[in-house]
């Protein structure tokens, strides 16, 4: 029997069309719902009503926690659950609750203030890395080579309109490495792509153009994606590593991932890897 799938994302970008037109070879019939026409709250009736399962793609890090709980309230099978957009969404308390778990992650300071900003700035010598809290894909994310720029970069981030904006953290800069794309579909490592940052632009996104290539199996890559899920539970999720000589540490972990560069990659074939999964949660 054919299962019932809605998409929940802001657009249809390569990889909802790719599970889109996949679908009907995988038993699976999946219809894309805007996430800005949902209109969630009453947990009897609501705009997801009659699907088999939510995907929730929304790429927004306001939305996608806000629409899965309320979805799952109202009886929704969410994937990704709630409990784990939500802590993908904000990095702060993600890599608060992978480090307890013993899950390697970057040395960080919270700034809520020019005040704190200030004591980060006496943690970590430059260069240090300052990003927002609640985002991705690069954005707003600024490297801070000398002490005389960092206060009037700062300057920007007290002009922002809302203090969810204002929140950032900092953390030392590591220099020299390329990052480690690990896409996960299921409990299972699919594939993962090295991205190395391209002309002038130091940062590693793949979001950003870089350049990727297949990586290669690890035994401590492998290690750390368990420890990920040991936290999350199983789910679709690209978890960022960064390089350091002492070895690998998650930078943060996407709820709704792109997946064309690392499918370009690695030649995995990712839209029948999440299909499968589908079918297996519905089973």
């Amino acid at each position: 029997m054919t299962k019932s799938i809605a998409i929940v994302a802001d657009r249809i970008a390569w990889e909802e069309r790719q599970l889109i037109e996949a679908a009907p070879g995988l038993g699976l019939a999946i219809e894309w719902i805007n996430d800005e026409s949902l209109c969630l709250g009453q947990p009897d009736v609501t705009a997801l009503t009659g699907y088999d399962a939510v995907l929730l793609r929304s790429r927004s890090y306001t939305r996608g926690g806000l629409i899965a709980t309320l979805a799952e309230e109202s009886g929704s099978r969410v994937i990704n659950t709630a409990r784990a957009i939500n802590l993908c969404e904000n990095k702060a308390v993600l890599r608060t609750a992978l480090r307890a778990a013993g899950v390697p992650v970057p040395d960080f300071r919270l700034v809520l203030s020019r005040a704190d900003f200030g004591k980060a700035l006496k943690d970590f010598a430059p260069p240090v890395v300052l990003k927002p809290v609640y985002g991705g894909m690069g954005k707003r994310v600024a490297l801070i080579r000398e002490a005389d720029a960092a206060n009037s970069l700062y300057d920007y981030v007290e002009d922002l309109g809302h203090a969810f904006e204002q929140a950032c953290l900092v953390e030392p800069f590591l220099a020299g490495g390329a990052s480690t794309r690990c896409l996960v579909v299921g409990d299972v490592l699919v594939g993962a792509a090295e991205f190395t940052s391209g002309g002038d632009d130091w940062r590693n996104n793949a979001a950003l153009g870089n350049t990727s290539r297949a990586a290669a199996d690890d035994p401590e890559v492998a290690k750390i994606v368990d420890g990920v899920l040991d936290v999350l539970g199983p789910g679709i999720y690209g978890i960022d590593l960064f390089h350091t000589p002492e070895g690998f540490v998650v930078n943060e972990v996407n709820h709704a991932p792109g997946f064309r560069s690392v499918a370009q990659a690695t030649g995995v074939n990712v839209a029948a890897a999440v299909g499968s999964y589908l079918q297996e949660v519905l089973s």
